[in-house]
């Protein structure tokens, strides 16, 4: 197993993670990503930390805490062996207090993770998303005394867009607080929306990506192609209004790159498709789950190895989606000779965070630029111990 420092922190978190969202199964959601109990639990945890995996993410809102308890129990014993992350933030009751990030809400919120938890601390604690009711310094100030109580030793966010996170990072710098090194993120072959503002500003920023649903809720997983119905046991039967979105057209082009992928190597799809994931710049880390062990097993596949730059860049343009205004591709590139010369990388293929990056849409459309670089180019492998 391969390890990365996360963001501008100097831990190490393994390139892939274990996501506990099949620990539970309690609702119409949860139940559908899975019903793993405490033995099957602690039986995962097991085969993780064999392999390697050091990183272990659930969330509050998971099967209503269940998950949080779950996968506490599973570590009991080798706590100080793993870096342990939750989340914070979605709806937990029918309360006024009982979303959101106010002062109120996040320091019971982490009493009670704590709790279900069984540890006085919680190594990433990470906003799961964005509390436009509470004023954005409320929230970094309350984390940051979470730090100084020691309760929490680092901080991160997710699902937040580019100029919040950016705002939250200004209000920790002018403030001298605890600032997110972290941010889990939806990105897959199927959904590269976190190319166009939050990698370039992760990069820049010292704050590493943690890629959920790398399969594309359940998409890449080889049962789904061009031609085959969606499978009886597909997952996305039951939570297709949860899904993250993409048209059909553009998801068959993905599942016949990775099935010729497939062909050309041996690999398993969801191998290809995370592997593609863990070269990517500013992935620290790329979750996945398990139902089972096979499932556990098959994942673990996806490290030791490479795609070649041939199979990248078929995967690159299978994927690849029409730029956003302002990266449109008409620029083709007429404004690259006022870029600055590209970021040096460090031992890693990390891209130094020593002043600011600017974005560019590649002369074709297809792929984003840093420094009139492409980011897919920058490769990212593990960083030196």
């Amino acid at each position: 197993m391969e390890y990365r420092t996360l963001g501008s922190s100097g831990l190490h978190v393994s390139i892939l993670g274990f996501g506990a969202g099949t620990f539970g199964g309690s609702g119409p959601l949860f139940s559908a990503w899975g019903d793993t109990g405490e033995a099957e639990a602690r039986r995962l945890v097991d085969m993780a930390i064999d392999a390697g995996i050091n990183f272990f993410d659930t969330a509050d809102v998971y099967s209503d805490g269940a998950s949080e308890r779950i996968l506490g129990a599973a570590l009991r014993g080798r706590r100080d062996r793993v870096v342990l992350s939750t989340k914070t933030g979605l709806r937990l009751g029918d309360g006024p207090n009982d979303a959101g990030a106010s002062r109120h809400r996040l320091l019971r919120a982490v009493d009670d993770a704590l709790r279900r938890l069984g540890t006085d601390y919680i190594d990433l604690l990470q906003l799961h998303a964005f509390d436009a009711r509470t004023p954005l310094e409320e929230t970094v100030a309350t984390l940051d005394g979470l730090v100084a109580a020691g309760k929490v030793r680092y901080l991160g966010v997710s699902n937040f867009s580019g100029w919040r996170l950016m705002k939250a990072l200004a209000i920790a710098d002018r403030r001298g607080y605890a600032r997110p090194v972290a941010h889990q993120a939806y990105y897959s072959l199927v959904g590269r929306d976190y190319e166009w503002e939050l990698m370039p500003l992760g990069l820049d920023q010292g704050v590493d990506a943690v890629a959920w649903s790398p399969l594309g809720w359940g998409r890449l997983t080889g049962r789904i192609g061009r031609g085959r119905s969606l499978p009886p046991g597909s997952r996305l039967h039951a939570t297709a209004a949860y899904a993250p979105p993409v048209d059909d057209e553009r998801l068959y082009r993905v599942t016949d790159a990775l099935e010729q992928v497939a062909a050309d190597t041996g690999k398993a799809i969801p191998q290809i498709a995370l592997n593609w994931l863990l070269q990517c710049p500013s992935v620290a880390t790329v979750l996945v789950g398990a139902r089972d062990a096979r499932q556990l097993e098959q994942n673990l596949g996806a490290t030791g190895w490479s795609l070649s730059p041939t199979h990248r860049a078929l995967l690159d343009a299978a994927s690849a989606i029409t730029p956003p205004y302002p990266y449109y591709p008409y620029w083709n590139g007429m404004f690259t000779e006022l870029a600055p010369p590209p970021v040096p990388p460090l031992p890693g293929g990390r891209a130094m965070n020593a002043r600011p990056v600017p974005e560019h849409a590649a002369g074709d459309g297809t792929t984003m630029c840093v420094d009139d670089v492409p980011i897919l180019e920058r490769t990212r492998t593990g960083d030196p111990p």
